[in-house]
């Protein structure tokens, strides 16, 4: 076990029960530590964003770095939970596989999935991420963001197959058209070949991106037409699970 960061850890811990602000004295003593290795861990913490010291005082206390970060665990669990039931119906009704997608940056992670029943399917792992301009989760939940956000990706694309877009004007062609459709598609794969995919994006009840629910497989199965008749169960699920969100669409 890395020792360091064990103790970074203890030190994180013994901050936030802490009702108030706790000086190097009293945290090495309390740790069982020296204090230049209380000062060695809260001056790597401070640079990380986790730490701050309080004036006049050589005090410290966590920033809400860690309530961030455990605000996204919340959310990300919250949004699981309630989308199930609509990922069960979805992949009910289309045979295929279904998976549940966030944004992170630029590329879209795989926090669920119902796999389909047959054996030439999509496939896919939880926890594993995808380039978001490539596939159809990416690009739903990139036509919720601001177009700046675009600025992220670099120019030229990296290409993964034939049909992948490769420029930024091209993807923004791509999120144009699924805001004005409400859904995204990728009737040929552009990350993974001979998989076509619908998504389209999740919101939360501020009407905020919260990820993106969409169902993929083979080409050969499923062409154009057929995406297009799946796409609004798609969107019917993506709608189910916004509005179990708290998202309330006005007039």
């Amino acid at each position: 076990m890395d020792k360091a960061f064990i103790k970074g850890l203890r030190l994180i811990e013994a901050l936030a029960l802490s009702d108030q602000p706790r000086g190097i004295s009293e945290l090495a003593r309390d740790l069982e530590l020296t204090k230049s290795n209380v000062h060695r861990l809260l001056a790597t913490l401070i640079s990380q964003g986790y730490v701050r010291q309080v004036p006049p005082l050589s005090q410290y206390e966590l920033t809400t770095r860690i309530w961030e970060l455990g605000s996204h665990v919340i959310r990300r669990m919250d949004l699981i939970k309630v989308a199930r039931p609509a990922m069960l119906r979805l992949a009910e009704i289309t045979g295929e596989t279904v998976h549940l997608s966030v944004l992170d940056g630029i590329e879209a992670v795989y926090v669920d999935k119902i796999e389909s029943a047959h054996h030439i399917r999509a496939h896919t792992s939880v926890g594993a991420r995808a380039p978001a301009h490539a596939v159809a989760t990416g690009k739903a939940m990139l036509a919720h963001m601001p177009d700046e956000y675009l600025e992220r990706f670099g120019d030229p694309l990296e290409r993964y197959t034939d049909t992948t877009r490769t420029t930024i004007q091209e993807l923004r062609e791509d999120i144009r058209t699924a805001r004005e459709q409400g859904y995204a598609l990728v009737p040929e794969g552009e990350w993974r070949e001979g998989i076509a995919a619908c998504a389209c994006a999740v919101l939360n009840r501020n009407g905020d991106l919260a990820g993106a629910i969409g169902m993929s497989g083979p080409d050969s199965r499923i062409k154009r037409k057929q995406l297009k008749e799946i796409a609004p169960h798609v969107m019917e699920a993506a709608r189910s699970i916004s509005m179990a969100l708290g998202y309330i669409r006005l007039p």
